[in-house]
């Protein structure tokens, strides 16, 4: 097989209005040379990431349609906006099985190339972190604070499965695909150079599992445990067996 054929043929001309619409002459050259690439894996390296990269900046954009819509308590619209989010978020977890394909020696090798570059480092997470905390006072100002309304009260004591609750579930589940996506990123890491070794900022890695407890609406999982502990209270922390 002709190498150098094929890969002047995957970059393209650029003329056609595919390739003018889409830049595909610049999205095609944004991963190393095959010449510059230290094994077969790299690219796909290069490509996973970059393409999570383009995940999250529709995401976090989405996100702030969504805010949005919050703010005029357009729920149809909102609820519409997160399926989009939810399968944006699937897609993400999904590609950690293709960098999964790689070996550790692979890896390893790949990881000389890498500086001091980390996950931590990624402009669309970093920009997701920080997005929790105003989507929580969008929906808090418009959806509970503007009708009198608690978490409480929407999860509990004045439940009718309201615009506020499946609002606020809404953003429970984006919350909860959030954390997947740390889970399976640490998932891949243990499969890729363990828990137990050092980043390349010469942290230990186990310190990524920490980040497994945060919550973007802590309130949101804590009615839970909240309504949990009443109902225990009520009728019984141990209850009797169904065979007696």
């Amino acid at each position: 097989m002709d190498r150098d054929y094929f890969y002047k043929k995957m970059q393209g001309e650029g003329h056609t209005d595919y390739e003018i619409y889409l830049n595909t002459r610049r999205l095609l050259s944004c991963q190393s040379d095959f010449e510059e690439l230290c094994n077969g894996d790299e690219l796909q390296f290069q490509i996973v990431h970059q393409i999570q990269e383009l995940l999250m900046k529709l995401l976090a954009y989405t996100l702030m349609d969504i805010d949005a819509y919050i703010q005029t308590e357009n729920t149809n619209r909102i609820l519409t906006l997160f399926k989009r989010v939810y399968r944006l978020q699937e897609k993400m977890i999904h590609l950690f099985s293709l960098l999964d394909t790689m070996s550790p020696k692979e890896y390893l090798e790949i990881r000389l190339k890498l500086g001091g570059g980390s996950g931590l480092g990624s402009p669309g997470f970093r920009t997701l972190f920080e997005m929790g905390k105003p989507l929580w006072e969008s929906f808090k100002s418009n959806y509970l604070d503007n009708h009198d309304l608690t978490v409480q009260k929407i999860y509990d004591d004045a439940y009718s499965h309201s615009d506020a609750y499946v609002v606020a579930e809404a953003l429970a589940d984006y919350d909860e695909l959030f954390q997947r996506f740390r889970y399976h990123h640490l998932q891949h890491i243990q499969r890729s150079i363990g828990l137990g070794s050092k980043s390349l900022k010469g942290r230990p890695v186990q310190l990524l599992e920490k980040g497994l407890n945060h919550r973007f609406f802590p309130d949101l999982w804590e009615i839970r445990n909240k309504m949990t502990d009443r109902w225990t209270s009520d009728y019984g922390e141990v209850r009797d067996s169904l065979n007696r």
